[in-house]
């Protein structure tokens, strides 16, 4: 093992212990670092050449990142991830993280000494108390839909009360945090709402009582996925559901005209069956 393909399966960056414990010598590493190879990022912590920037800055400042970050890094849905979060411990003093929101927290699970980042758990305990309720639900129930934790290994951990409130809540249905945002808006109609109810071969968002169906476009519903979904709601149509698309902005930034849409849908009766 040699010390560039030991720092870029560690995307460029890690701590001296952390690759002694590779088998690399010190002679090694103060060759890498005569031939401009690798270079000091702090004390104990080297990089190379293209290493994470986001993980660079994070040593530098004694800092993990954490919260949003790790799970949008992680491929898990997040509202916004553009300011960038990171933990510290609770008696750390003053941190120089620039912009950065920074958490001081004791973990629920050990932190590596010599991570650069937070497990996944401690993200999302962290985003519990960060996010709002809704947000914080959404990225839980996007991790439970991708497999990543489940609500047994979570219920397990000792918890904060914002983590715990999270839990009870969130279910592994949701595609999307727009699929997590429906049913929670709309749960003070007392009506039968089931996520990604199986009908006509195919899942649909939500279904609402007998055939009132919201459909929600994310992203990626263009060019031949918008026509296999204009199919698919004809399809539904043909066989005497009702059906409501919406939209990444109309979910986010028009709530009310949505609500307003299903609101007049069920006082027409369109979510009874014939």
């Amino acid at each position: 093992m040699d010390v560039e393909t030991e720092l870029r399966s560690r995307d460029g960056i890690a701590s001296l212990t952390a690759l002694r414990e590779t088998g690399l010598s010190d002679y090694q590493l103060r060759r890498a670092k005569e031939a401009g190879l690798i270079k000091t990022v702090r004390p104990g912590w080297v990089s190379s050449t293209g290493a994470d920037r986001m993980k660079v800055k994070a040593v530098r400042a004694g800092v993990v990142l954490s919260c949003v970050t790790v799970l949008a890094r992680e491929g898990l849905w997040v509202r916004d991830a553009s300011t960038v979060h990171v933990a510290a411990p609770p008696h750390s003093g003053h941190v120089r993280a620039g912009n950065a929101v920074v958490h001081w927290n004791r973990p629920i699970v050990p932190r590596d000494p010599d991570a650069c980042e937070d497990n996944l758990v401690n993200a999302l305990v962290i985003a519990a108390s960060c996010l709002t309720p809704e947000d914080a639900v959404a990225v839980w129930e996007s991790a439970m839909n991708k497999q990543r934790v489940t609500a047994s290994e979570l219920s397990r951990l000792p918890l904060p009360a914002a983590a715990r409130a999270v839990l009870e809540e969130a279910r592994p249905f949701a595609d999307s945090g727009l699929e997590t945002f429906l049913p929670r808006r709309l749960r003070w109609m007392n009506l039968p709402m089931v996520q990604q109810a199986w009908i006509l071969g195919k899942p649909v968002d939500l279904l609402i009582g007998d055939r009132l169906i919201i459909q929600i476009d994310g992203g990626h519903h263009v060019g031949e996925q918008r026509t296999k979904d204009i199919e698919f709601d004809a399809l539904l149509k043909l066989n005497g559901y009702h059906v409501i698309r919406v939209g990444y902005d109309q979910v986010i930034n028009r709530w009310p005209e949505v609500q307003a849409m299903i609101m007049a849908a069920v006082a027409q009766g369109l979510h009874l069956a014939a």
